[in-house]
């Protein structure tokens, strides 16, 4: 199926534009990236001591809890019980947050929240296909402003396979999870 004029300009801007940090408030987690092979998907709890956001990883190897804010692994499970499951795909937390279930969004399906306060926006998309693109944007993104000023290609998934891309229930956090790495932004 041919594009129109118009879906080939949009992807002909989506494609040349480069991966760029994203713009202040936000700014990466860490090393911006954490290696976990085998990802399967990802789910957000808070911290009910620091209120930090935290990420639940589910890898073919287990389940891991991160701290969004410092990157800090603070939980692992090697043997889960379940991984998620039910009509809310959600699995047992772990460490500070045991008793909480946490939704996950990855292979199973599910979806993270794709806006947050200040106008905030991701689009995932995949002009490339099978290789997704993670634009971060505030106003109208890609579809109407300037890369680098109001959207940022914040990553592209070709080394990877991606799993799913979105921010924190408190709007702090901005994941993005492919099959081999977690890639975290805070703001805040």
């Amino acid at each position: 199926m041919a594009l129109t004029p118009h879906q080939q300009h949009l992807r002909d801007r989506i494609m040349a534009a480069g991966v760029t940090a994203p713009p202040e408030p936000w700014r990466p987690v860490g090393r911006g990236t954490i290696a976990v092979g085998g990802l399967l998907g990802i789910g957000f709890a808070v911290h009910p001591e620091s209120g930090h956001d935290l990420v639940l990883t589910v890898s073919h190897s287990g389940h891991g809890l991160f701290d969004a804010v410092t990157g800090l692994k603070l939980a692992r499970d090697h043997e889960p019980a379940e991984d998620p499951d039910g009509q809310d795909l959600a699995c047992p937390g772990l460490g500070q947050v045991a008793d909480v279930r946490i939704p996950v969004a990855g292979t199973w399906g599910g979806g993270l929240h794709t806006a947050a306060d200040g106008g905030w926006h991701i689009e995932v998309v995949a002009p490339e296909w099978p290789h997704h693109r993670v634009l971060l944007a505030s106003g109208r993104g890609p579809w109407q402003g300037e890369h680098g000023e109001s959207w940022w290609l914040v990553l592209d998934s070709s080394w990877s396979t991606f799993r799913a891309a979105g921010f924190s229930p408190t709007g702090r956090t901005l994941a993005v999870a492919t099959s081999s790495d977690l890639t975290l932004w805070t703001r805040g």
